[in-house]
């Protein structure tokens, strides 16, 4: 069974968080396609409603919403999403993911339709920048 690595967007606030959902649960995304509601009790959002949006399988392809099923694909592609083209009427083939969440999806993308009694701020916490604006110089990362 797989675990998922759930990306959930708001577009109010215009935050995201990062949650994985344990295999007991996982089972109920499973068959679900993009554009489908679940239940944010899943992930923790207890009373909020998520949309799927997208996500990626293990090797990192894209789900495509045109693409019925649940198996990786070539497709012809001449827009968004998977394809940003140069030229105007350029194409690419491009091998894609079907627009059903199956084993091999590793990442979800959901987006929030209807709100619970939290907030979303308080249930996906900030982080946290470093004090003084001190950055990170490559030469200081010793890896």
């Amino acid at each position: 069974m797989a675990i998922f690595k759930i990306v959930v967007s708001d577009p109010k606030s215009k935050r995201a968080g990062q949650f994985e959902v344990d295999q007991s649960k996982a089972s109920a995304l499973v068959g679900k396609r993009i554009g489908d509601e679940f239940d944010g009790g899943l992930v923790g959002f207890t009373g909020y409603t998520l949309r799927i949006r997208g996500g990626t399988d293990k090797d990192g392809f894209a789900m495509h919403a045109d693409m019925k099923g649940a198996g990786r694909r070539k497709a012809l592609l001449d827009g968004k999403p998977s394809f940003y083209p140069d030229i105007k009427g350029q194409r690419k083939r491009k091998t894609v993911c079907g627009s059903t969440v199956s084993d091999s999806i590793v990442q979800i993308n959901a987006v929030v339709e209807k709100y619970g009694e939290k907030p979303f701020e308080e249930l996906v916490p900030k982080k946290e920048k470093p004090a003084d604006g001190a950055e990170v110089k490559p030469e200081d990362n010793p890896a």
